[in-house]
Formats: C-alpha cells, structure tokens, sequence
C-alpha cells in the first residue's frame, strides 16, 4: 500500500494538497498540518444480499422491546429496535445523560444486558449520578472511554448486548481518522463503524450528540441521515420541564413529543400536559390569554402573556420570549392598520408562561387577546380560549389539527370559544381581528 503526504486540518479534519494559512473548509487559520497518509484502491466487499419479496412473508418485521415507560414506548413506534440506532440531541445540562441513565437501568431490570459508555465522565462519576437518582443496585454495566476500537471489541467478546448508549459520539475517537475527535471526519467513521456493528448484531444503539449554538446536532447533517431515530431534549434549564421531540423515526410516528419533568431522582413523565403551563394562574390579571396550542398530536393550553406599557425611547422596544418576535411584529403591525391603535408609542413585551418555546401559527389570536387586554387594562374572560392565524387583513384563518383543539377546550371546560370560523361549525368562532375587539371590549 503506497502513502501520500497531504495537509490536514486539525478542526475540522479537512484535507488540502498544499499549504495555506486558512482551511477553505471551517475557515480556522493555521490549523494545517503535514501528515502521511496511506493510499489504497476501493475494495468492493462480496455481498450475499439479494431481493426479497414483500409479500410472502419472509421478511421479517422490527421486533421492539420495551423501554418501561409505556409513554416513550408510543413515541418510538413501539420501543426500542434490535439494530436500530437513536440520536439524541440537547444542550448542555439539560438531562441527557440524566435519561439515558434510567433508561439504561430499565432495560437491565428487564433481564436484558445493557451497556452506558460514557467519553465525558469516569466511572466513578457515573456511579455517583446513579447513587444520587437511586438507581442502584441495578445489572446495568457502564464503561468510560473514548477509543472505538475498545467499544467494537464488546461485539467480538460473544455476549453482546441488547443496548448500548454512547455518550457522547463527538467525544469517541477511531485511530485510523488522522483529526481530533469532535471533527466532522471523526463523527462520521465512528458512527458508520457503530452503525454497521448495530445492524450485523441486532443491538439498539443510542448515540449522544452534542449541539451547536443554533441548536442544531454537531458534525455533518449526514449524520442525521444516517441513524434510524433523531430525538431532541428541549427546555428551558431553569424550568422544571423537557419536552423529548421526535424529528425522525423510520419506525413510528415523528414529530411527536412527550412531557417531562425534572425532579431529584430523575426524569418523571407529566402525565397530563394539557394544564401542566397554566399553575399558578392569576385570571383576574390584564394581558394573559389562554392558548389551545398543537406541538405534534398533542394540545396543550398554554398561557401568553403581554405588556403595553408607554415608552420614553425614540424607538419603542420590542421583545419576545418562547415566539418568534418577527410574528410579534407582524402582529402589532396588523393591529395598528386594522384596530386603529396607536401602539407606536409604546413598548410591547411577549412571552410563554412556564418558559415554553412555540412556533404554532395558533398562537396569533391569542397574542392579539393578550396585547389588547393589557392595552386596555381589562382582564379576559376567566375561561376564555383562543386559536388561530391572522392573516395581513386582519382576518383570522383556520390551522392544522382545529378539532383536536377544540375536542380539548371543550373536555377542560373552556368557555367562551375563540377561534377561526370553519363550514364544520358556522355558529362558533369569529372571523376578523375586528370582530374578536368588538366582542371583548367595548368602547
């Protein structure tokens, strides 16, 4: 086998056929370094693989086996799949490895051998975050290291496990990738070993990936592309609360969530998220209105909160929290034209109470309730519910999963019923943001 020499970038692990000061790849300057490598030709391995009939019933379909929580059951589709590999990704301190910890402890209750092997911490840590969550004694087996040559050899030791979490795979290097581990090169040599490994030993693989300031999973989108299931752990780290987010499953449902809360000895499910936001609720408060949002298949009533307050600056501040403050002012845009308000000369603060993040367009009706209660300084009614898109005119249009929203506000006892008019139902809702001022204040 012949070898070449070639520059490689230590951050990224790019490689160039000549120096230069800056990587055209990352755009880090002097990160090249001189290095030998081997040169081979392509070997195309001899595959026994051949086309199989759908419908004759020798394929055989994924086998799950269960996580003990019968809610995450749901959201997998099932469970865990022999061979199916998850990503999980989160920022950091947010109960990643928190959960993966009870989830590891579960499967082993369940009789089968699971394996938690940590890059980030020693064992010596593992085991006191399970003394602290009392997760102990347990037939869970756990493991520090960053080599994946000594995670590959639990596969050739004959007892192999049935899951296997890895945490994280930004921090697990292959000694045949000349980068640092981290580096996109890295992600994607170890994930494919781990991947190939998965599939040929029908072991659920759960793999932890760090996130960038954008929230997204570091290392190259192939990643993604790559491995069965993408889940997120969202929240707030100074709230109570984490949503699990679906962003792909090849075994189930996505874009599903699930509810959780953080308390001292773990992850527990909330069990009715649909009131979870609204604790501590004072109704009889201006700017506050009562949302039937949808995240997923999920509603929930979520409260929004607003504060028009007159300004002393030239421009008047404009601030968001949990939505998206370009929404924010289109909304206030519409409302002047439309309503006749003068909202230029003051200062219009947004938020989700709880600390909760939320891009459904259901929100515009209630944002608008909140900002005209707290304009006027007159509470909503105490039950009142709202839903809806509002449009550049003023009007308010339907949105994504309207019956399940008003099944929900009808089963908590919402009264009135604020939301978009529909053929199903001509009697209920309103039709403009004008409608919506008339109704709720009068002048």
């Amino acid at each position: 086998m012949k070898s070449k020499k070639v520059y490689i970038c230590t951050a990224c692990g790019a490689k160039a056929l000549q120096w230069q000061g800056q990587c055209v790849q990352c755009g880090e300057w002097n990160t090249l370094e001189l290095k030998e490598v081997a040169s081979s030709r392509l070997v195309v391995p001899k595959s026994k693989a051949k086309p199989e009939r759908l419908d004759t019933g020798q394929v055989l379909s994924a086998q799950f086996f269960s996580t003990s929580i019968a809610e995450l059951d749901n959201l997998l589709g099932g469970g865990f799949v022999p061979g199916g590999v998850i990503l999980l990704g989160g920022e950091p301190g947010i109960g990643k490895s928190t959960l993966l910890l009870q989830l590891a402890v579960n499967v082993a209750r369940e009789g089968k051998k699971s394996i938690y092997i940590s890059g980030e911490e020693s064992l010596s840590q593992i085991q006191s975050r399970a003394e602290r969550l009392n997760l102990l004694p347990s037939a869970m087996l756990a493991m520090a290291t960053n080599s994946l040559e000594e995670i590959l050899a639990l596969f050739e030791s004959g007892d192999i496990p049935q899951l296997l979490i890895i945490d994280s795979v930004q921090t697990i290097a292959c000694t045949s990738v000349d980068s640092i581990p981290g580096s996109p090169s890295q992600i994607r040599a170890v994930a494919t070993e781990l991947i190939h490994k998965a599939k040929e030993n029908n072991t659920c693989i759960i793999l932890v990936g760090h996130v960038t300031k954008d929230g997204q999973i570091a290392g190259p989108k192939l990643l993604e592309h790559m491995v069965d299931t993408v889940l997120y752990l969202e929240g707030d780290k100074e709230h109570l609360f984490r949503v699990l987010r679906v962003v792909k499953n090849r075994f189930g449902p996505s874009n599903e969530l699930i509810l959780w809360q953080m308390k001292a000895y773990g992850m527990e499910i909330v069990q009715d998220p649909s009131t979870f936001f609204l604790q501590a609720r004072n109704a009889s408060l201006s700017g506050s209105a009562i949302v039937m949002a949808v995240d997923g298949q999920k509603p929930f009533a979520v409260e929004v909160q607003a504060l028009a307050s007159n300004t002393f600056l030239a421009i008047p501040r404009r601030t968001a929290l949990g939505i998206d403050a370009n929404r924010l002012h289109l909304l206030l845009a519409v409302m002047e034209k439309k309503l006749k308000l003068n909202l230029g000369q003051m200062d219009i603060y947004a938020k989700i109470g709880g600390g909760l993040r939320i891009n459904d367009p259901g929100l515009d009706l209630g944002l608008v309730a909140s900002v005209l209660s707290s304009f006027f300084e007159q509470p909503l009614p105490e039950q009142a519910v709202f839903w809806g898109e509002v449009d550049l005119n003023g009007q308010i249009r339907p949105v994504l999963g309207h019956d399940l929203r008003l099944r929900q506000a009808e089963k908590l006892g919402y009264k009135p019923i604020f939301c978009p008019k529909v053929r199903s139902d001509a009697s209920l809702g309103c039709a403009t943001i004008m409608d919506l001022k008339r109704i709720l204040f009068t002048t």
